[in-house]
């Protein structure tokens, strides 16, 4: 018959008895359970949650008799479905990265996006928005509205809601394990940790974060621990000026640095010369003028390399493009380097 079993294991005692118990865990720690006494089963997976010094841990098997086990710890993994190995992504947030994250995982096979949520506009308007994009083209898969409620991508169902709470948006309800933050509005641990309560296990800040550990691919993605539960992707600036800053503190070493991006117009300017008071040259027109503006990719630039910390600084010039940016940096270095040597170390 099947069962459920609760299980405790402590340091000293690492042989640990099995009894019946319904259960319900957060996946946070996983273990697996060998030298089972019994002929039938040899061994038992499930998760663990820690209390002090002992940790309750729960699995699941078939048996018809009590056993006796013990328990040793497996390496973390990504949370995957129990229907189809997929990683299941959620997304809060329906705007311009929102709908570029659902582009790209649309055509990915290893992840599925379960749900969207967005207070501000129906499952119509989605449909819509996502198929006609101004800048990227048109969606080259199918999209349907099945109901309020349902879109379906590629022939996948996707589910639509429209809560304003992320505390009340019920991602367990579709699986949904990793939530993409791209509302930007809740930047910090303390408000993107609201998705939890609905059920989710991670959160990945598609923003700068005042607080969240910050990660940018290729430069510090291999400190990354397991019991971050959220985490900050930076800025797009950020993504662009660290792997470059990287490469040439690394192989010359950087005793100071400024940063300039030129930068393509975002949804926060204005279309015509409007009020701005906090930053009166922002609120010009954005398709007439080139804007300076102050950037914070060169401190956060700090956070992801520690060594470069308080070395740059930065600004940027908002200029009339609607896609795609570049950033300039020049920089005081240690070691003397010639063009060539400089264009070497970064190809």
């Amino acid at each position: 018959m099947a069962f459920s079993c609760l299980l405790r294991s402590t340091p000293a005692a690492p042989l640990v008895e099995a009894s019946r118990s319904d259960f319900s865990p957060s996946p946070s720690d996983r273990f697996k359970v060998s030298s089972v006494s019994f002929n039938s089963l040899k061994s038992i997976s499930g998760t663990s949650i820690p209390t002090g010094s002992s940790s309750l841990q729960t699995c699941s098997g078939r048996s018809i008799q009590p056993i006796k086990a013990t328990a040793t710890e497996m390496p973390p993994t990504v949370l995957k479905s129990r229907a189809d190995g997929k990683t299941k992504i959620g997304i809060n947030g329906f705007g311009r990265i929102g709908r570029l994250v659902l582009r790209v995982a649309t055509f990915r096979d290893d992840i599925d996006v379960v749900a969207v949520n967005d207070p501000f506009i129906d499952a119509n308007y989605m449909a819509y928005m996502f198929k006609y994009d101004s800048t990227h083209g048109v969606f080259s898969g199918t999209i349907k509205v099945l109901d309020d409620s349902n879109l379906e991508i590629n022939g996948k169902q996707i589910k639509i809601t429209s809560k304003r709470d992320p505390a009340e948006i019920p991602w367990g309800d579709f699986w949904g394990q990793y939530v993409v933050e791209s509302s930007g509005i809740f930047t910090t641990v303390e408000k993107a940790a609201s998705h939890m309560k609905g059920g989710a296990k991670k959160v990945v800040i598609s923003a700068p974060s005042a607080d969240a550990p910050m990660f940018v691919v290729g430069v510090n993605e291999k400190t990354y621990k397991p019991n971050m539960d959220i985490v900050s992707n930076a800025s797009c600036t950020t993504n662009c000026l660290a792997p470059l800053a990287k490469v040439v503190h690394e192989e010359f070493g950087i005793i100071e640095g400024l940063m300039t991006t030129v930068h393509a117009t975002t949804a926060t300017q204005k279309t015509v010369d409007g009020p701005s008071r906090k930053d009166w040259r922002g609120g010009r027109g954005a398709a007439q003028n080139i804007i300076p503006s102050s950037t914070g990719a060169a401190k956060a630039v700090g956070k992801v390399l520690p060594e470069l910390n308080g070395k740059l600084t930065g600004m940027a010039f908002r200029v009339p493009t609607p896609n795609v940016s570049v950033v300039d940096l020049t920089c005081r270095l240690e070691k003397s380097a010639s063009y060539e040597d400089v264009k070497a170390a970064i190809k």
